[in-house]
């Protein structure tokens, strides 16, 4: 669960100095771009955009949302589910999108339970988990191709322990780059 906070905590500091390097850098360009829309009559524009003719580092706010979804490569899953939640959809379009746009990405998915269970039975649950992910990912635009499915069942627990925090870490798959 601490491991998961620090993640959560992670990228809410890169997010937000993403945002607010891009705040501070850009007041200039977007005082001249609303002056050059309200002479056309377009108040539409967004200032997360990036800078025609100017230096380019400026992220649009899907680019950090994408490198923000990126960086999140640990999925959890319920007891004894091999659906994962539908709440990590979106980031993991984000990595379907990246695997499509990179061709020659490479990813492994490796599944993983908690120790209870017998060993056969944990190793076919990881399995499950991480072809659900694979699934997902090839629906969403990933080629077959690019990942690799591996289930290490019980055998490789994130966090040691008896109980439900503990438990809970180690029902996951991990999106492992190769």
């Amino acid at each position: 669960m601490a491991k998961q906070s620090m993640q959560f905590l992670k990228v809410g500091l890169i997010i937000s100095l993403f945002t607010l390097a891009a705040c501070s850098s850009s007041s200039d360009v977007e005082d001249a771009t609303e002056g050059n829309q309200s002479a056309s009559g377009n108040n539409s524009g967004s200032s997360a955009t990036t800078n025609p003719g100017g230096s380019g580092n400026q992220l649009t706010q899907d680019q950090i949302r994408a490198q923000a979804a990126l960086r999140q490569t640990i999925f959890y899953f319920e007891f004894d589910i091999a659906e994962f939640d539908a709440g990590d959809r979106d980031t993991l379009t984000f990595h379907a999108r990246d695997l499509a746009t990179n061709t020659g990405k490479r990813i492994r998915l490796e599944g993983h339970a908690d120790e209870r269970g017998t060993r056969e039975y944990n190793l076919a649950l990881g399995e499950r988990r991480a072809n659900g992910i694979l699934n997902y990912l090839i629906v969403n635009g990933a080629s077959r191709s690019q990942i690799e499915v591996v289930s290490y069942g019980e055998e490789q627990p994130a966090v040691s322990g008896s109980s439900e925090g503990a438990y809970r870490q180690n029902r996951r798959v991990e999106i492992v780059g190769r």
